[in-house]
């Protein structure tokens, strides 16, 4: 089977159009169309029934999935593979994060890296859904969830604190939820539930079953929006909101936590330009908790 057929297949597959596949890999649809009648040929087989509704695989198409799949990671290892004796201070790293961390964190550490570096050249996307490193989707990834994979390399950045918050305007209407009452009389804004499921059943160890919902949304900086422009309470980064004038924290007693993680995989360990960018961040990091702990004493 040949690789650049099976790439534009395996594209296909996974967006159902092949103007969406063209999108995806940056060729053009009529290149999409020809690579995929040849792997039909060459296979004697037809791959997907067009529908409607886009492109549905065909049971041969399943399993040519399962072919091309494999030479896709076999593909991606190489690459990295290849990457990963790479000593040159230059080039491409995608980084990957959310927006939170990308802008209390992030810009920072890619100040200081330009200064440094100027011929690395950053890719960045901001999204609270895990990107693969295994298929390249990102060099590194900053995540809130340590991953279980055996390529991957973690490192522990930080342990943050999540409280319960509200805008001065919101309470000067509503006034302050009272506890045990399942937040009673309150509106909240929260992450969408295929992001963060438990929102909607407890805020801060509080029962939400009480509540009304005044907004879902899927954005970090979004959620601090809202409940800054008085929408509802909310559960936000205390090391954010703190120093935010507009809020103000709820039951300070009440706290959650979760930890901040920098993953990457194991065959770009020793790529000069990802550990560059990799060390930026671990040092903005590092530097940021030691400045936490001298406020607190």
């Amino acid at each position: 089977m040949d690789w650049d057929n099976a790439r534009i297949f395996l594209g296909i597959y996974r967006v159902g159009t092949l103007r969406g596949a063209a999108t995806l890999l940056q060729v053009d649809q009529a290149t999409v169309g020809r690579r995929l009648a040849a792997m039909e040929q060459s296979l004697g087989a037809r791959l997907f029934l067009r529908t409607p509704a886009g492109y549905v695989p065909t049971p041969a198409g399943e399993l040519a999935f399962t072919a091309a799949e494999r030479m896709e990671l076999a593909a991606d290892q190489l690459q990295r593979q290849m990457q990963g004796i790479d000593d040159r201070l230059c080039g491409v790293v995608r980084v990957a994060a959310t927006d939170t961390m990308a802008k209390h964190y992030l810009f920072i550490a890619l100040q200081r890296l330009r200064a440094l570096h100027p011929d690395i050249r950053v890719v960045m996307s901001t999204s609270t859904q895990l990107s693969n490193l295994t298929r390249r989707e990102a060099d590194l990834a900053v995540r809130t969830l340590r991953p279980s994979s055996p390529d991957l390399i973690s490192r522990h950045l930080t342990r943050r604190a999540v409280g319960l918050y509200a805008s001065k305007s919101y309470l000067k209407t509503h006034g302050e939820p009272q506890p045990d009452t399942a937040l009673a009389g309150h509106d909240l804004v929260i992450y969408q539930s295929s992001i963060s499921p438990s929102q909607s059943e407890a805020l801060c160890g509080e029962p939400t079953g009480n509540a009304r919902v005044a907004l879902e949304v899927n954005s970090g900086l979004m959620l601090i929006e809202g409940v800054r422009a008085g929408l509802g309470l909310g559960e936000l980064p205390t090391h954010m909101a703190d120093l935010d004038p507009q809020l103000v924290r709820i039951w300070p007693h009440r706290t959650e936590t979760y930890d901040v993680w920098l993953v990457l995989h194991g065959d770009l360990n020793r790529t000069a330009r990802v550990r560059a960018v990799a060390d930026a961040i671990v040092e903005v990091y590092t530097e940021n908790d030691e400045s936490l702990k001298k406020r607190r004493t």
